[in-house]
């Protein structure tokens, strides 16, 4: 498939989780054609990039490692992200990303995922919680940054930093997050 014919595939995309996933697995069964997703996901001013920016997540939450050989084209990138419908399942990418590395169970992520690829989602992470985004990518970029920042030293201050200053005058879904993840900065900082 070209990525014109993957473009106007993306078309009967919607927001039903039935054709996420019915795309996603698409792309999971031909790998091929990730590259040619992620070309259409970068496309950053067109609408049909959230559509591809839908399918990327779905298919990075089923099976996080089919997106280990594009890590760089991904970070490379994902700052320019823009439209709404797109920067959250960008986001939630990075969250996966910093789940499968830090989580528990061995995967391929936590010997791919490279500094310059944790600095790439650092930088994003923070643009989306200090500029005027939705809660959900605020949500997942803080989640993100809570464990990047159990490496990265200077991480957790400067997070505590943001979600202290702009707990007042934020939505209740933020404060609900950013009461937790204090909670947890906290409880790691008596550890140390």
């Amino acid at each position: 498939m070209t990525t014109e014919a993957l473009y106007k595939e993306l078309n009967y995309v919607n927001h039903s989780r039935e054709k996420r996933l019915h795309y996603a697995n698409l792309v999971i069964d031909h790998p091929e054609l990730i590259p040619k997703l992620l070309d259409i996901l970068f496309r950053v001013d067109d609408k049909i990039s959230c559509r591809a920016a839908w399918v990327f997540e779905f298919m990075c939450s089923k099976d996080i490692e089919s997106c280990i050989p594009y890590l760089d084209v991904f970070t490379e990138n994902i700052h320019r992200v823009h439209l709404d419908p797109a920067v959250r399942p960008v986001a939630k990418v990075c969250e996966c990303l910093a789940n499968a590395y830090y989580g528990k169970e061995d995967n391929n992520v936590k010997n791919t995922l490279l500094h310059h690829h944790k600095e790439k989602i650092v930088e994003s992470c923070f643009d989306w919680l200090i500029n005027d985004e939705k809660v959900a990518p605020k949500a997942y970029g803080m989640n993100a940054l809570y464990l990047l920042g159990t490496e990265i030293d200077w991480i957790h201050p400067e997070l505590a930093l943001i979600l202290e200053r702009d707990f007042s005058s934020q939505s209740a879904a933020f404060k609900a997050r950013a009461r937790h993840i204090l909670k947890k900065i906290n409880k790691q900082k008596s550890r140390s």
